[in-house]
């Protein structure tokens, strides 16, 4: 089904020619209907699945149809800046043939140039929770027009603690409003946020990813975790690596990693949340600019990055969680390109490994790079899946005490 069928208005399929897009995801074709019949949806997507024009463009759609009103008439909230500078670009790219003024808020920057773009007439506000809920505290925006809320990746937000702020903010808000929310998952408390945030919403439900892009070719190195550094070296050093993008699982870890690669000459930048907004921003704008040809990060940039030219993502520390893997490796082979992920496995990591194989139904090939002076070999044959006969029962029987039948 083209886009022209979901009878949007012309200026907007206009832009999303301009963006290369010819038909809807599926997301998009379920979500996009009901949100221009003006009802509230509770979408299910991952990221990477289009769920961002699922609703831009039915915004944008009744914002045209309905001109000449002023004052903030969207909030869009999400979990982090990159996201957030991510969706302000769609509202950008989408309504590119429309005349409405968005407006960034975000932590770690200056808070005048928001008040700024509060007094300009904003029309659309892509906010953080915790930077919105001070500026209206401060008084300096209000919200007494707004006509839609959405919560994207509202799971993500929930976890990063925002619940209260969300609650706040929606307090403040005109209830004869129009609500939309995605998340990853629809879990208990997902379903309790939408019980108060949502009137009667459309359900849509895309299936959860449990595999990644068919033009993603991955690998496992398996090394002990005090060579992991050396065989990183090796392998910027012996891989043609165009745009990398290397995972870590903590902040410091990131850092440790990134000053021995910088010390040794690599052109690096750097990802995680304790940067500051203006060290973010250059390390985005420098790796999409191809000036930094690695980029260090945690997991922050598995989400709301689209950076269409990355070669190789690399799993420096293997994810706690198959769902982290999938996010984090679909940042290469973007629009059905190709792409390499490499992951550098320690021993103690093999538990993760297999949690990940089994969710993807993928039991990844083992590598060793030649001429790497291994402290011992490494093991190259996955692990045998447990059978029912591996089942240890005497420790079985301990644990549950199973009682004799009673004889009648």
């Amino acid at each position: 089904m083209p886009f022209t069928q979901l009878r949007l208005h012309p200026d907007l399929v206009k832009g999303v020619r301009a963006m290369g897009f010819t038909a809807p995801t599926p997301i998009q074709s379920q979500a996009i209907p009901p949100a221009l019949e003006g009802r509230d949806v509770l979408g299910c997507a991952q990221t990477g699945s289009g769920k961002t024009a699922a609703f831009v463009l039915p915004i944008l759609h009744h914002l045209l149809s309905r001109p000449g009103r002023h004052g903030c008439r969207v909030l869009v909230l999400v979990p982090t800046r990159e996201l957030a500078s991510q969706v302000d670009a769609d509202f950008v790219s989408l309504g590119k043939f429309t005349p409405f003024k968005t407006g960034l808020v975000i932590g770690g920057v200056a808070y005048g140039p928001q008040r700024k773009s509060f007094a300009e007439g904003a029309q659309v506000l892509v906010a953080t929770p915790g930077r919105m809920l001070d500026h209206l505290r401060q008084g300096s925006v209000r919200l007494d027009a707004l006509e839609f809320l959405v919560l994207d990746e509202a799971d993500r937000m929930l976890d990063m603690g925002f619940l209260p702020d969300i609650r706040q903010i929606i307090g403040r808000l005109p209830t004869d409003r129009q609500t939309m929310m995605f998340s990853a998952t629809l879990e208990a408390e997902i379903q309790r946020v939408a019980a108060f945030a949502l009137r009667d919403p459309q359900r849509v439900e895309v299936s959860r990813p449990t595999s990644v892009a068919e033009g993603i070719s991955q690998v496992v190195y398996p090394v002990s975790q005090a060579q992991k550094p050396a065989l990183m070296v090796a392998l910027l050093e012996s891989t043609q690596i165009r745009s990398g993008l290397v995972f870590c699982r903590t902040k410091h870890g990131a850092d440790r990693l990134a000053t021995k690669l910088k010390d040794l000459g690599f052109s690096i930048g750097v990802l995680h949340a304790n940067r500051t907004q203006g060290q973010r921003t250059q390390a985005m704008e420098s790796f999409r600019s191809g000036r930094t040809r690695i980029l260090v990060a945690t997991d922050i940039a598995a989400r709301g990055i689209d950076v269409r030219e990355i070669s190789h993502v690399i799993n420096y520390d293997v994810p706690g969680h198959p769902e982290d893997y999938i996010h984090r490796v679909g940042r290469t082979a973007r629009a059905y390109g190709a792409g390499d992920a490499i992951t550098l496995m320690a021993p103690d990591e093999q538990p993760f490994l297999t949690a990940i194989e089994t969710f993807t139904g993928v039991v990844f090939p083992r590598a060793m790079l030649p001429n790497f002076p291994y402290s011992y070999p490494p093991v190259l044959t996955p692990p045998r899946p447990k059978t029912f006969k591996d089942m240890n029962w005497s420790k079985f029987k301990r644990r549950f005490r199973f009682s004799r039948p009673v004889r009648r």
